[in-house]
């Protein structure tokens, strides 16, 4: 592995960790609900990692969010993984990279399918399995605030690849 590889999968790892930060630090559900750091960061991975970027940063997410939620193990990382696979799929499916440049309206569009998908799949996993009760509100809530964080999402990580990272990218 050269060097380049090297500092894009230390950073892809380091993209994880502030995942994992800004998904500890708030309760279940509200965690549920303001994911815009988490959407932002696994979509920067994969747009670093050209090949399952945001899967490995969502894999290190989930891995260290399975340390403090023990007893959600299994769909901890099974879902952090699943969005990460979905992100990765959308950003590929949608062309989102040109060039060195992102295409804003596609990536919005990629990382908000994403997180709808994931969010109306664990919502109701958890409904299921009894893990949440049935609160059709709250779930509205929860669901409407995902999808705006998906579209700021969207917004925040094309400015900052754009005007930000590209650049340095070119210097490296």
């Amino acid at each position: 592995m050269n060097t380049r590889s090297s500092r894009r999968l230390a950073f892809a790892t380091l993209l994880g960790v502030i995942a994992f930060l800004s998904k500890a630090m708030l309760p279940t559900p509200i965690d549920k609900a303001f994911i815009v750091v988490q959407v932002l960061t696994f979509a920067l991975a994969s747009l670093l990692i050209d090949k399952w970027g945001a899967t490995y940063a969502s894999t290190i997410n989930g891995a260290l969010l399975s340390i403090i939620r023990a007893r959600y193990i299994p769909f901890t990382l099974i879902f952090s993984i699943i969005y990460g696979l979905l992100i990765d799929i959308f950003i590929h499916t949608f062309n989102v990279k040109t060039n060195s440049q992102v295409k804003t309206i596609r990536l919005t569009a990629a990382l908000t399918l994403s997180t709808i998908i994931v969010g109306l799949i664990s919502m109701c996993t958890a409904i299921i399995i009894g893990l949440m009760p049935m609160i059709p509100t709250l779930y509205l809530i929860i669901f409407i605030i995902g999808t705006i964080n998906g579209i700021a999402a969207g917004y925040l990580t094309s400015l900052t690849w754009n005007k930000y990272l590209i650049h340095y990218l070119k210097e490296n």
